[in-house]
């Protein structure tokens, strides 16, 4: 996702409601996130459904590492042979 521009990607919800296809339009066009405030205080962000599915898919595999970096400290992990040698057998089945 782009950094967002702080004079072009923050707006309040009032202007969001009278401008809300233009606004979706602009996320999708330039990968940036939108940040909705309301009363002076942001509210929300609207981020582009393919970047929203990149983050998500970023977000697994950092807690796939994180979850392999604990089994590595508990002393589960294999040795690359191993490891190596399970595939294959795997494969041939």
């Amino acid at each position: 996702m782009r950094t967002p521009r702080l004079d072009e990607d923050i707006r309040p919800v009032t202007e969001f409601r009278a401008r809300a296809a233009a606004l979706i339009e602009q996320v999708r066009r330039t990968k940036r996130a939108l940040v909705l405030t309301q009363h002076g205080q942001s509210a929300a962000v609207l981020i582009d459904v393919g970047e929203y599915q990149r983050l998500l898919d970023e977000l697994e595999l950092l807690r796939d590492v994180r979850v392999a970096e604990g089994q590595l400290a508990a002393g589960q992990g294999v040795s690359q042979e191993e490891a190596r040698e399970r595939v294959l057998k795997a494969l041939r089945r």
